[in-house]
């Protein structure tokens, strides 16, 4: 009788990985869809007759209906149940990927990334969701971090290997490549994700639900969290996923290749730094600190950075026309590494606020993350057209300091 209760929770344990291996590919699939920018702005930019840079405004399309469709899509997976909203997501992924592969100009390319910005935007909340209803919070905690870590992946697909396809068979085929990914993965979560019940446990509008974590998102105890979360998750994901590239391929000459390859670096140290930070977190027992002086230190690369281009102050000062790409390569892995302190906001915002509130704050830490990619993305695309590469790396690490110092004034030592 043992041994027969055993073997079936060993069965259900091993059942549960599989649906979230399988739900994490989505994330995946999202992180790529989001990054394929990074690697082949240019070439896009070419066929739709437009300037690179307005093309970068327009992507901002995708992460506005990313942040857009959060709270509504949270609210569908309690009434429907993961697995109902996560086979809906990724059928709208594989139509946005087919419409972003056939754009043939830039209002058309919108459309495409309108549709993945909304698909996608559930793709991290359906296998965190999975895993809340039904590990513990130690091993929640656990699968929460690996969970990050596979979807990270797609930011590694979207470096060399993607680079590799764009060089040989164009940009589309990075969507068409998106597109079947997407295929596979719905085939995984319809055959291992269970159809559990849906709870029912707010029946609220979406409108009003959006209206509380706003009004939540805004007052005091949050404030500061709020501020740096916008532009804390921005930074890294429009370095990685829109500016970087065209930084390593216009001025530091670098081949798509190895631009991907250096890319790739960077989002090997977005993979591992979450981890760290945790460790380093479990052993200091400062968080307020360690996110205040990582997110500077983020902020002085970036600074750094931007100093090396051409006539700039670093590259003057070590008496070369431009820094060398081996350079760059040392900031993005140090960068990656500084910014991976972000999810511990979520920590701090449970520690703020009362129990009946934690749902809601951290939707609105989870929704300034991504409204504040949104906006980086749009407003880097207008500095880019006026001021260039340099002057956009200048700006990010400026509203680094600036969240970081905002951060600081609203929270208190003891967080």
């Amino acid at each position: 009788m043992g041994t027969a209760a055993t073997d079936d929770a060993g069965d259900g344990t091993r059942a549960l990985i599989f649906a979230l291996l399988a739900l994490a590919c989505g994330h995946m699939l999202s992180t790529l869809l989001r990054t394929i920018p990074a690697i082949s702005l240019d070439l896009m930019a070419a066929d739709f007759h437009i300037e690179p840079q307005a093309l970068a405004s327009l992507t901002s399309v995708y992460p506005f209906a990313f942040a857009a469709a959060q709270i509504p899509v949270g609210a569908a997976m309690d009434r429907f149940g993961v697995r109902l909203v996560s086979l809906s997501l990724l059928a709208g992924t594989i139509v946005g990927a087919i419409a972003s592969g056939l754009a043939t100009g830039p209002e058309s390319f919108a459309v495409g990334q309108l549709l993945l910005g909304v698909a996608t935007s559930g793709m991290l909340m359906c296998p965190m969701t999975l895993a809340a209803k039904q590990l513990s919070a130690a091993r929640f905690g656990l699968w929460s971090g690996a969970i990050l870590s596979i979807g990270n992946i797609g930011m590694l697909l979207s470096s060399s290997p993607l680079a590799f396809v764009v060089d040989h068979y164009g940009w589309r085929a990075g969507f068409w490549i998106a597109g079947l990914g997407g295929i596979v993965v719905a085939l995984a979560v319809f055959a291992l994700v269970p159809n559990q019940p849906a709870e029912h446990k707010d029946h609220s509008s979406p409108l009003s639900q959006m209206i509380e974590v706003l009004r939540l998102g805004l007052s005091r105890p949050l404030r500061g969290l709020i501020a740096l979360a916008l532009v804390s998750l921005a930074t890294s994901l429009v370095l990685r996923g829109l500016w970087a590239g065209p930084w390593l391929m216009q001025v530091k000459g670098l081949s798509r290749v190895e631009a991907g390859n250096q890319l790739g670096a960077f989002t090997l140290a977005m993979i591992a730094g979450p981890l760290c930070m945790g460790m380093i977190d479990r052993r200091l027992s400062r968080r307020r600190e360690l996110v205040a002086g990582t997110h500077l230190a983020a902020a002085l690369l970036v600074t750094l950075m931007a100093l090396g281009a051409p006539h700039y102050a670093v590259s003057v000062l070590f008496g070369v026309a431009v820094m060398p790409p081996q350079y760059d390569l040392v900031l993005f892995v140090l960068i990656g590494l500084a910014t991976s302190a972000q999810p511990l906001l979520f920590g701090m915002s449970r520690q703020l606020v009362d129990a009946q509130t934690a749902g809601k704050a951290l939707a609105a830490i989870n929704l300034a993350f991504f409204l504040g990619a949104a906006l980086m993305q749009s407003t880097t695309g207008a500095v880019a057209a006026f001021a260039g590469l340099p002057a956009v790396l200048l700006f990010m690490a400026a509203m680094l300091l600036f969240g970081t110092l905002i951060f600081l004034t609203y929270t208190s030592s003891r967080s």
